[in-house]
């Protein structure tokens, strides 16, 4: 419960500072490979592109309580691969508020009953 607190708690706070996006590095290290299962791009563009940001979503979710935006990198979704490089941002950071919008909703539960937490 502690750990799932923490990150709760984490990601309200990542919530409430501003984003900035940073081009990668190569000199970062490679974390490990995200076990979110991701699809094949459907054939509709827009069904592809909202799961791509479901992806993201996972995988931001899955980091581990030492992540360090600093350093380290999320693997790219599969169900991203062959999307527009465009839209590659924008999909990300749609992840990212996802992500964080399903932590507050489960720190906010956890707070208004704690029996709802998760070990």
């Amino acid at each position: 419960m502690r750990r799932t607190t923490i990150a709760a708690l984490a990601i309200a706070c990542l919530t409430l500072t501003a984003c900035t996006a940073t081009e990668p590095t190569d000199n970062k290290p490679t974390p490990a490979a995200s076990t979110t299962t991701a699809s094949v791009p459907a054939a509709d563009p827009a069904q592809a592109r909202q799961a791509c940001v479901d992806a993201w979503a996972d995988t931001i979710a899955a980091r581990p309580a030492d992540w360090d935006d600093e350093t380290d990198e999320d693997p790219e979704p599969t169900a991203c691969k062959g999307l527009p490089a465009d839209d590659y941002t924008d999909m990300y950071f749609e992840g990212l508020q996802q992500a964080n919008q399903q932590a507050r909703e489960a720190f906010d539960a956890c707070t208004d009953d704690p029996t709802t937490c998760t070990p």
